[in-house]
């Protein structure tokens, strides 16, 4: 019997240790919808069984750049203190999402720093396929109510998020 035992807990150790994230989690690269322009450097992150996302970079605003066209708080945001005072690298602006499967959450919200504005927010997985999507992709779509609009993300790396900044 010990060692059934021991063996159902190292098994369970085993898939524990070997389980693979969500493809969504990670970095990637926002891309303007209407320009193809890049944007921002994102990580993709659970945290507490949610998924969220936090700029690291900016293509086209300095370090230290505050959002100061956000509003001073919304509903459920994550951190506390004014968002309007915040900077906008570091700051989880996509929260809330859950899992509907794997590589699809729904239901969070998304706020655009530049303009304060906040949608609700679902994420999306693409695997590359040589055909329809070359690279790893991630549509990101914002909406309210049923009219959205979708961005297409690149994968990256950490280096390359984090250092999009103007030169």
């Amino acid at each position: 019997m010990k060692k059934i035992i021991a063996l159902m807990i190292g098994i369970s150790v085993t898939a524990v240790c070997f389980a693979q994230s969500d493809p969504v989690e990670g970095y990637w690269i926002s891309v303007d919808d209407k320009t193809n322009k890049i944007t921002a450097g994102w990580l993709i992150y659970q945290e507490n069984g949610k998924l969220c996302g936090k700029i690291l970079s900016l293509a086209d605003k300095p370090k230290g750049t505050i959002a100061s066209k956000a509003k001073d708080t919304y509903k459920d945001f994550p951190v506390s203190g004014k968002i309007n005072q915040m900077e906008v690298a570091g700051t989880p602006w996509i929260f809330g999402l859950t899992k509907k499967d794997t590589g699809d959450w729904r239901g969070g919200k998304i706020i655009d720093p530049a303009d304060g504005n906040i949608y609700n927010c679902r994420i999306t997985f693409y695997k590359a396929d040589g055909k329809k999507y070359a690279n790893d992709t991630l549509e990101m779509r914002a909406e309210i109510g049923f009219i959205g609009v979708s961005q297409f993300w690149r994968k990256s790396d950490a280096a390359t998020a984090e250092n999009l900044w103007p030169k």
